[in-house]
């Protein structure tokens, strides 16, 4: 990405009395990228979230907004931002015209340029149609693309949208990811999500965060080099013990699956193809297939966070229920 930097987060700290949610948190996002933040349950991923987007006052580090420090100059770093909660700030009983006037007066838009900011944020989202229609009555989809128009409304370089596809069934959740990929070529978004192909398809940057620290933050390209790196296929007429591969350099875990087939995952720096080979020649294991291996977006996932009782939502959803209890 070269366009310019829009958001730059530096040794970021957060403590809720001695816990620390957030531990010296770097990055920076750029105009024309899209960032998946992932994380799981109580990893400190909507507190960075709500420190970025100013509604929350970090405890030590900084947060530039398109130029602006978010703690010196508040009013002018707050300006560039458009945020859509995941329970997004709709007032139902206004029509979709009302309510994106009163959020182009919110956000401070001359009077003089209200409708045309009105008309071009309902074109960009999609809901040309709907402008005298109570918002209370449109679907689950259009109060998403409502709440996306009022994020977009004053031309913000910076879009936070958190969870923006819970609850849809799978064409709305296409429709909005083809917006949010719209979006990604004239903003910097971060996108909160805890679907992992939503991720894939969407974005050009994923950074995991857990226990406060990020334990990734890669392009997408990168990722599919880690996915494709990281493990080896085996498959064995007489297997070896699993405890044997296990202790071989680099090696982290195998599984076996059937046919005398082993996934062997390891370090991406310690391949243990070579070793692999030679005993399987010094011990007459009958090797007759060896490749690269694949790990899953999932699997990756839960190798950074060793998440095991949380929830990662890997396939596509018709509903995807509120996530609760996270920091």
């Amino acid at each position: 990405m070269n366009g310019p930097v829009l958001v730059e987060v530096k040794n970021l700290t957060r403590f809720y009395g001695t816990l620390q949610a957030v531990k010296d948190v770097s990055f920076t996002i750029r105009k024309g990228e899209v960032l998946g933040f992932l994380g799981p349950n109580g990893a400190g991923k909507t507190t960075t979230m709500q420190i970025i987007s100013g509604n929350l006052a970090p405890s030590g580090g900084s947060v530039t907004i398109a130029g602006h420090d978010l703690l010196d100059d508040p009013r002018a770093a707050k300006s560039q931002i458009g945020y859509l909660p995941e329970q997004p700030p709709l007032y139902r009983e206004l029509t979709v015209d009302e309510y994106l006037d009163y959020c182009a007066a919110l956000n401070r838009i001359p009077r003089a340029q209200r409708h045309r900011a009105r008309e071009t944020a309902k074109e960009r989202c999609g809901l040309q149609d709907t402008g005298r229609r109570l918002i209370g009555n449109l679907s689950k989809g259009f109060q998403q693309r409502v709440g996306i128009a009022q994020a977009i409304i004053h031309l913000p370089p910076v879009v936070i949208l958190d969870e923006p596809t819970v609850g849809l069934d799978p064409i709305q959740i296409r429709e909005i990811r083809a917006l949010i990929r719209e979006l990604g070529k004239e903003h910097g978004v971060i996108l909160s999500t805890h679907i992992l192909p939503e991720v894939q398809t969407t974005c050009d940057h994923v950074q995991i965060i857990n226990k406060g620290e990020l334990v990734l933050n890669e392009s997408i390209e990168g990722l599919e080099h880690h996915m494709k790196s990281a493990s080896i296929t085996v498959a064995f007429r007489h297997p070896p013990a699993i405890e044997i591969l296990q202790q071989l350099k680099g090696v982290k875990t195998v599984q076996a699956d059937k046919d005398g087939r082993m996934h062997v995952f390891h370090e991406t720096g310690h391949n243990p193809t070579d070793d692999i080979l030679r005993l399987a020649v010094e011990k007459n294991w009958g090797l007759h297939e060896i490749r690269p291996g694949r790990l899953s977006l999932e699997q990756v996932f839960l190798e950074l966070t060793s998440a095991a009782g949380d929830t990662v939502t890997t396939e596509e959803p018709a509903v995807t229920d509120t996530l609760e209890g996270r920091v």
